[in-house]
């Protein structure tokens, strides 16, 4: 499976085309926009998320809510459009980067000195486009109990020391969180200092937890590096824009403790055979999915769009001017938490095609049953 996202900021919509998806699974549009909705939500997020409204249409690749194996096709249109791709627009050219976005090392490979030409395609509102994709595995997924969340684990300078247990914790408490927090005392304290950092016209970034619970052992490989599952994992998160840092289960801390410390002891019982009690590994162990859940934590830069500039260079004079002040967030970590789900969760579901077969659904279940039985 693979997918391919098109579209610019203002352009007329964005799409997403999903190729290798099998045959005869529902899909709903409902469960799709829900997705959508969430990912404009969250406190710091700027005036652009006023304007739009996204929904996703599907185009293709379905038949009665039913996918077809054909390639699924999904559009979101932008209610703030400004640019075509046959008519002239009125878009004043934009000459000084920002410190930190692609404008600087986008101009320089292309050659640019409008840096509109960078920022349309550079913006993460692209990343809608990758939750529709998400939101379809999501569902996939979802025909095999196997459930993808996330929680903000840190804003800031301010960290939750929380303590999850599993993803039905996480779902349950972060359900009525507008910060999705773990409890009222962390959503306080995070959105206190998005505020502040609006008032002080500053950003924040933070660090976002994301759990992927009943994934079947022996997803990835070790038998070549760019078929590990935790590599997989890694490069997609990685891949979203302000994501700086990606650790998988008890990531760093490994370098700190001792290998008595950290490893995670095997045990074996007739009901449910081979298992931990601790999780360390993060669920996956030399690039293989060991049937723990997977536990991955992505640390989002700031915001680069600051409404007190830094300083920065004009691309055209060479002279040294305050970066473009540019509509922005002041915190979009809310809304990087759906979209570092929906990476997990193609991940997964490619994981899964890779393991299962990726025809149809019935093949793919009875594969899935069989070698659940092979397993104990």
């Amino acid at each position: 499976m693979r997918f391919i996202t098109a579209g610019e900021s203002h352009g007329k919509a964005l799409t997403v085309i999903l190729e290798g998806f099998p045959k005869g699974v529902k899909i709903v549009d409902s469960a799709i926009n829900s997705e959508l909705e969430k990912r404009m939500s969250g406190p710091g997020r700027g005036k652009r998320m006023q304007i739009e409204k996204d929904r996703v249409e599907i185009l293709s690749g379905l038949r009665n809510k039913v996918t077809l194996g054909s390639p699924i096709a999904m559009l979101i249109r932008n209610n703030d459009a400004k640019i075509d791709p046959q008519a002239k627009d009125s878009l004043a050219e934009k000459n000084v980067a920002r410190p930190a976005h692609a404008d600087l090392a986008g101009a320089l490979k292309y050659g640019e000195k409008d840096i509109n030409n960078i920022l349309e395609r550079a913006s993460a509102r692209e990343t809608a486009a990758r939750v529709c994709a998400g939101a379809v595995c999501k569902q996939f997924l979802g025909l095999f109990q196997t459930k993808v969340a996330s929680y903000i684990r840190q804003i800031g300078d301010y960290q939750s020391n929380k303590v999850v247990k599993n993803i039905s914790s996480i779902i349950a408490k972060t359900k009525n969180s507008q910060m999705k927090a773990l409890d009222k005392k962390d959503e306080r304290e995070m959105i206190q200092r998005i505020n502040q950092a609006k008032q002080d016209k500053d950003s924040l970034g933070g660090v976002i937890e994301v759990w992927v619970e009943t994934v079947p052992p022996g997803l990835g490989s070790f038998m070549h590096f760019d078929r590990k599952l935790d590599a997989k994992i890694a490069g997609y998160l990685m891949s979203i824009p302000a994501i700086k840092g990606v650790e998988i289960g008890a990531g760093f801390n490994y370098a700190k403790n001792k290998g008595s410390e950290s490893h995670d002891a095997i045990y074996y019982a007739k009901d449910k055979g081979y298992y931990h009690k601790t999780n360390n590994s993060g669920g996956i162990e030399a690039g293989v999915s060991n049937g723990e859940p997977i536990v991955a934590r992505i640390a989002m830069k700031p915001i680069a769009t600051l409404e007190k500039p830094l300083d920065s260079v004009n691309l055209r004079t060479k002279k040294k001017q305050k970066a473009s002040v540019i509509r922005s967030d002041t915190s979009a970590v809310v809304a990087c938490s759906l979209v570092a789900e929906s990476m997990c969760a193609i991940a997964i579901t490619e994981s899964y095609l890779d393991k299962f077969g990726s025809d149809s659904l019935g093949q793919i279940r009875s594969n899935y049953k069989n070698y659940l039985k092979t397993l104990k």
